[in-house]
């Protein structure tokens, strides 16, 4: 339990020190969002890169993978129905919010907990891989389409407010007829702006390095690895610049969103897991590891991602925030119930 405190406590202060920076202005006005852009864009990249790289992709086929894959899965598409279904929430936020309910803190707290609590760092594996190779790829496809609907209908309104209609030839409402987009531009499109994500394409880049049947210089990943460790310390330091922005900043999350991604965080992911790995027989170990993973808070890159796209800000930020407190006792009781 002193390595799980640990690297909490070392979490906590991390942010801390982004929120005096964030307190006192350290770092500007604009350091925020400048960071977030570092992080998704560069960091970020080249960390999942050397991580995905040397990667052992029989995971994917193992029970342990298949009870933290089918159980994530449970999670994100029980907010995401929630979410859309019942309260109607727009497709940006519905992404954000699915992403702060089942999208884990793995790297910052879950390979130290592997680490010292499992003795197994592999154990982090089988979530990352779920994170990156299915829970990213399809939220930022799904951000990107919306973003590009937003400038889009910008576009349109602009083209609008500047038609005279009299002296345009149109049929006298003043409106520009459009013409339809065919479907396999609208699909190109889509493919086009997920294949040219800068985190989408460092993971497959991983994959096919580790699919290689012969192993890649190290002094290759030398660089991807020191670029990359600066993705969780910044990934940090945004979240604590977050919680110094004035109240007005992102405004405040929606309180049934943030109840129901703390909820599934905190609660039903744990209980999730270790129902699905019970279920698929795991020995104790294996199910310590899966519903230990289970019950990591939000990750922070959520933060960073709702920032990169403009939307659920607030809540990415208080569902990291609450969640992050919250693990310490649900971790603390996995731990003495499994362990």
């Amino acid at each position: 339990m002193t390595a799980v405190l640990t690297a909490l406590g070392t979490m906590a202060a991390v942010v801390a020190l982004g929120w005096a920076l964030g307190r006192w202005h350290v770092l500007g006005e604009r350091a925020a969002p400048v960071l977030a852009r570092v992080v998704f864009a560069v960091a970020t990249p080249a960390l999942l890169l050397s991580t995905v790289a040397h990667a052992d992709l029989h995971l994917l086929v193992s029970r342990t993978a298949a009870a933290t894959w089918a159980s994530t899965a449970l999670v994100a598409a029980t907010a995401a129905l929630v979410l859309r279904v019942v309260w109607r929430r727009p497709a940006a936020d519905v992404t954000v919010g699915t992403l702060a309910s089942s999208y884990v803190n793995a790297g910052n707290i879950g390979l130290p907990l592997a680490v010292y609590l499992l003795d197994d760092p592999v154990a982090v594996v089988p979530t990352l891989l779920f994170q990156l190779l299915v829970l990213a790829p399809v939220a930022f496809t799904v951000l990107d389409a919306h973003a590009a609907r937003e400038r889009s209908g910008q576009d349109d309104a602009a083209r609008d407010g500047a038609v005279d209609a009299p002296d345009r030839g149109t049929t006298g409402t003043g409106a520009v007829p459009a013409d339809p987009v065919p479907a396999w531009l609208r699909v190109a499109a889509v493919a086009r702006r997920t294949l040219t994500n800068p985190i989408i394409l460092a993971t497959l880049a991983g994959l096919a390095l580790a699919a290689l049947p012969w192993s890649a210089p190290e002094a290759l990943y030398e660089p991807f690895r020191l670029v990359g460790a600066a993705a969780a310390p910044l990934a940090l330091v945004t979240f604590g610049l977050s919680l110094a922005a004035p109240r007005g900043t992102g405004g405040r999350a929606p309180r049934r969103d943030l109840a129901l991604a703390v909820a599934l965080r905190a609660a039903v992911h744990p209980l999730v897991a270790w129902g699905v790995g019970t279920a698929l027989g795991l020995p104790a170990p294996a199910l310590l590891a899966v519903v230990a993973m289970a019950a990591l808070p939000t990750a922070q890159n959520v933060l960073v991602y709702a920032m990169r796209y403009r939307h659920g800000e607030a809540l990415a930020r208080d569902a990291g925030l609450v969640s992050t407190v919250l693990c310490v006792p649900v971790l603390l009781v996995v731990a003495a119930t499994l362990g």
